[in-house]
């Protein structure tokens, strides 16, 4: 399987990135999620240096993936009958958005302190 070069922007930006046969469309999909991440962050007017804002795209889309993920193992968990027997609590949190609102702002708060002196996380 030959890989081909695709060209795309994010944030203004031009990347020419290596595509697999066949994942054309998942490749810009994924292009797409990461530029509106970006522009997002950008857009909120907190954050200007784009590596902090890569940084904090990636993290917060890790963080999705990483909730989706736990949605999942719940639902299994509570099809399984344990949530029947009181082993899980299936409620939702009564505001969702305000929690990770609230988780978000203080993410970009420790993120901004520890890039404060040099700008490099390690």
């Amino acid at each position: 399987m030959t890989a081909k070069q695709l060209e795309v922007q994010i944030m203004g930006q031009s990347y020419l990135l290596g595509c697999p046969e066949g994942g054309q469309s998942r490749l810009l999909d994924a292009v797409e999620r990461v530029d509106s991440a970006m522009c997002k962050i950008r857009d909120g007017g907190k954050i200007k240096a784009r590596d902090r804002i890569a940084v904090l795209a990636a993290l917060n889309m890790a963080f999705e993936v990483s909730e989706r993920e736990a949605a999942v193992s719940a639902s299994h968990f509570a099809a399984s009958g344990f949530a029947a027997s009181g082993f899980a609590n299936t409620e939702a949190p009564a505001d969702n958005g305000a929690v990770h609102d609230a988780r978000l702002d203080t993410l970009l708060q420790r993120l901004d302190n520890a890039l404060a002196g040099d700008g490099q996380l390690l």
